[in-house]
């Protein structure tokens, strides 16, 4: 991991340039994209090595949106040899992310764009740890494109699109009457359906992080539609004492701790429209203070030609290189470290990364789930496949489905959200 640091008034200094400076330039004539296409390709040294990125431009970026089709009798996702994969639930209307309370039940947020939400969470209750649930609760409905959830201190949390909100939680409620207390409005709306916000407690539980991702692509709409945008927010567990814990993440979705640096990791979806294999998504360790680049850079120094005119050089010279890139336009959100031993060991203290598939590539990226092993130091190693099989025909434009969450049980097994699919499959050690 980069051991560099950004100290927390320089970050000040980027959030308040970010929200008076400028705008990108999307509209780049034919002629300078053809030169940035011939300008050769840049470098960056992550955690896990020196890798190659293609010139902006150097291929021509494509819409390519995936069709789900039906699972053909007796087929399903695929895991490497020695792992089981079953349903744990289907029919589900979208289930995009599971939490897993202290008590084991598992609540799933069903919701998605703003005009197809559920806008509720189901609870499932697994009484005897077999992996199939006994009994399942309508536990909250009404809400506002829900997706984080937390329990914590007698609170059931919810991150809405516009709020997190809390309500009085008691250990084995089935569902949830009350309505609820706003803890911290949260800005909403934006490019390309970045209206998840994921919530974690701190390592002492007495703070909450909170992901919020971008309202554009790279900044085109001006960047005083960004305040607030495109970082993880610390705040206390009622609200107060809001600040920006690390900033410059596109889209940060799926977080979670290093079980053995106790560092926080995110996975981060980059920015779209400079060709087919740029700019890959990448998983991170996140520093406090810390600024990675968007929208003016990425990959550390390696300037948006978008922002030629107004480049921000200051910011881009302090930018952090990411630890560990997982392919371009992978829309990688589910992340989790594997905290179990059901499990090989090599799985134990890794990490599992749920790529939901591209949309503006020519050959779809994603559509499966990672792995990213890491050392007993707690370094991350070169990423592999994990859950595979979604794509159906990549020449047709046809998927199974879309894994994007990733939750283990208590019991070692993992849980992998297919909310296109309407289906949670889990993978368990044979």
């Amino acid at each position: 991991m980069k051991n560099l640091t950004t100290s927390a008034t320089f970050l000040v200094a980027v959030l308040f340039a970010m929200n008076v400076a400028g705008q990108a330039n999307e509209n780049l004539s034919e002629e300078k994209k053809s030169e940035l296409a011939e300008s050769g390709s840049d470098y960056a040294e992550t955690a896990i090595g020196k890798i190659e990125l293609p010139a902006p431009f150097a291929s021509e970026s494509v819409r390519k949106e995936s069709k789900i089709v039906a699972w053909p009798e007796g087929k399903m996702p695929e895991a490497p040899e020695g792992f089981k994969v079953t349903k744990f639930a289907e029919d589900l209307e979208h289930p995009r992310w599971t939490y897993v309370a202290p008590n084991n039940d598992i609540f799933v947020v069903e919701t998605d764009d703003a005009k197809k939400s559920a806008n509720r969470i189901t609870m499932f209750r697994d009484k005897d740890q077999d992996g199939v649930p006994d009994e399942s609760y309508s536990f909250l409905k009404n809400l506002n494109q829900p997706f984080g959830m937390l329990i914590m201190d007698g609170y059931f949390y919810v991150a809405n699109v516009d709020q997190l909100i809390r309500f009085p939680y008691k250990t084995g409620q089935n569902s949830i009457d009350e309505n609820p207390e706003k803890v911290l409005d949260l800005p909403a709306g934006g490019y390309n359906h970045h209206w998840t916000r994921n919530i974690i407690a701190g390592p002492n539980n007495d703070k909450i992080y909170i992901t919020v991702g971008s309202s554009s692509n790279v900044g085109e709409h001006g960047m005083e539609k960004e305040e607030r945008r495109a970082n993880i927010i610390e705040i206390n567990p009622n609200g107060t004492g809001e600040k920006i814990f690390a900033a410059g993440l596109r889209n940060p979705v799926g977080i979670d701790w290093n079980p053995v640096t106790g560092e926080l990791w995110t996975a981060v979806n980059e920015r779209d429209k400079i060709g087919n294999n740029l700019v890959p998504d990448y998983v991170t360790s996140v520093q406090e203070g810390g600024w990675y680049g968007w929208p003016y850079s990425y990959y550390g120094d390696i300037k948006d030609p978008r922002w030629a005119e107004d480049p921000h050089l200051e910011m881009v010279e302090k930018s952090i290189v990411p630890d560990v890139s997982v392919g371009p336009h992978t829309a990688s959100l589910g992340f989790t470290f594997y905290k179990e031993t059901a499990f090989p060991e090599k799985y134990h203290n890794g990490a599992f990364v749920g790529q939901h598939g591209s949309w503006n590539r020519a050959n779809f990226s994603g559509y499966k789930v990672l792995f990213i092993p890491f050392d007993e130091k707690g370094n991350p190693q070169q990423p592999e496949d994990f859950l595979t099989g979604f794509i159906a025909d990549d020449d047709a434009s046809q998927v199974y489905g879309r894994p994007v969450g990733v939750t283990t049980l208590p019991d070692g097994s993992l849980l992998v959200n297919d909310d296109d699919g309407g289906v949670i499959w889990r993978v368990s050690a044979e």
